[in-house]
């Protein structure tokens, strides 16, 4: 099979290799499949008080204990699921059986399992969102531990005061579910490949996306965190540079556009047109038919038009172009180079005044 320019090895789309501090590879993964099983409730305890001087002990088998919840919990150390990959089963401990002397068994340890926030819990069919962690801090109670069962003294009444059976302890639940990762990022960045996305990105932010000439350079999701200084007070905003969308991405070529979800949760889409192209117009119309084809009400967002890469057209050229994208989308198209740092000022100002009100720091989920 031939492979055209823009679908040769692409075969690690992703995951994207990546270095711990100890040199460790990492790779980042934003879908997984996970196992999950709460505990089981532990049995109760048939017993007899037996003691020198103590005619009628009764009865005195404690409680079992209940078994341990499954539990996850939005944390900010994690921006990855690439850990779910190779640790896919997860089951919280089981409760202890209860004993003589009224004493109860030991409750199952809860298993809390960590994930990115941002992170939705999806049903087996992939479909179906379960819940939604896009909070810092937030905990969702998925599968509850089973009770522990009675002990005999549980039974104990006035006309049966030997009893000599028990319960044993509930079993958990258990299941298959799917986490997929969604960023949160207050503006993202689309267009198609080396329209100077990661660029643009690399020029407003600390970020330090991979850069070369050729096409999917991106291969995965980067973040940037974009500081405008202000008279009143400083803004900020986190910015979103996801790989390249092409004709056809719906239907799997290139990429596909399963890295669009990374943009659902935007406020702003900063759309960057290529402006070396010859046919901005069809470029454009690309991308918005890729929007429309993904849905998720992306086609409804604040979208902002900007020709990248000015600094290598002559004005006259850009002039034209300008307006025949001007007459297509009846919008303001900014003229930018992220390079030569032409307009970047104007665009930040813009997108930080459209996002209301501006992120200053990460929400923390208030139970």
């Amino acid at each position: 099979m031939r492979l055209s320019k823009y679908n040769a090895s692409l075969f690690f789309a992703g995951m994207h290799l990546r270095l711990y501090p100890n040199g460790d590879l990492m790779k980042f993964l934003d879908q997984a499949k996970i196992y999950i099983k709460s505990g089981s409730g532990g049995r109760g305890s048939v017993s007899f008080h037996r003691e020198k001087y103590v005619e009628f002990g009764g009865p005195d088998g404690g409680n079992g204990g209940k078994g341990g919840d499954v539990i996850f919990q939005a944390v900010d150390n994690m921006n990855t699921l690439i850990d779910y990959r190779y640790q896919q089963h997860h089951e919280a401990g089981n409760g202890r059986g209860g004993a003589g002397r009224l004493r109860s068994g030991l409750d199952g340890k809860d298993k809390i399992i960590p994930v990115p926030v941002g992170t939705q819990i999806m049903n087996e069919d992939k479909e179906t969102v379960l819940y939604d962690l896009s909070t810092l801090g937030q905990q969702v109670l998925f599968l509850k531990g089973g009770d522990g069962g009675f002990g005999n003294a549980h039974y104990k009444t006035s006309t049966n005061q030997a009893p000599r059976y028990h319960t044993p302890g509930y079993p958990g639940q258990e299941g298959v579910v799917w986490l997929r990762l969604k960023l949160i990022a207050d503006a993202g960045l689309i267009g198609l490949p080396n329209a100077g996305k990661s660029t643009f990105l690399a020029a407003c932010s600390a970020a330090k996306p991979k850069i070369a000439d050729y096409p999917f350079t991106t291969l995965t999701p980067n973040l940037g965190v974009v500081k405008l200084g202000g008279k009143k007070e400083d803004q900020s905003f986190v910015l979103a540079d996801i790989p390249g969308l092409i004709e056809g991405a719906h239907e799997g070529h290139g990429l596909g556009d399963r890295f669009l979800g990374h943009v659902e949760r935007c406020r702003v889409l900063l759309h960057l047109i290529d402006a070396t192209d010859e046919d901005v117009v069809a470029n454009y119309k690309t991308i918005r038919n890729e929007l429309k084809a993904y849905g998720g009400g992306l086609t409804k967002k604040a979208e902002i038009i900007a020709l990248n890469k000015c600094d290598a057209v002559d004005a006259k050229d850009i002039a034209r172009k300008v307006k025949a994208l001007k007459a297509l989308t009846k919008k303001e198209i900014h003229v930018i180079s992220g390079v030569a740092q032409i307009g970047v000022m104007d665009i930040l100002h813009l997108i930080a005044k459209k996002i209301k009100p501006v992120v200053k720091e990460k929400d923390v989920f208030e139970p």
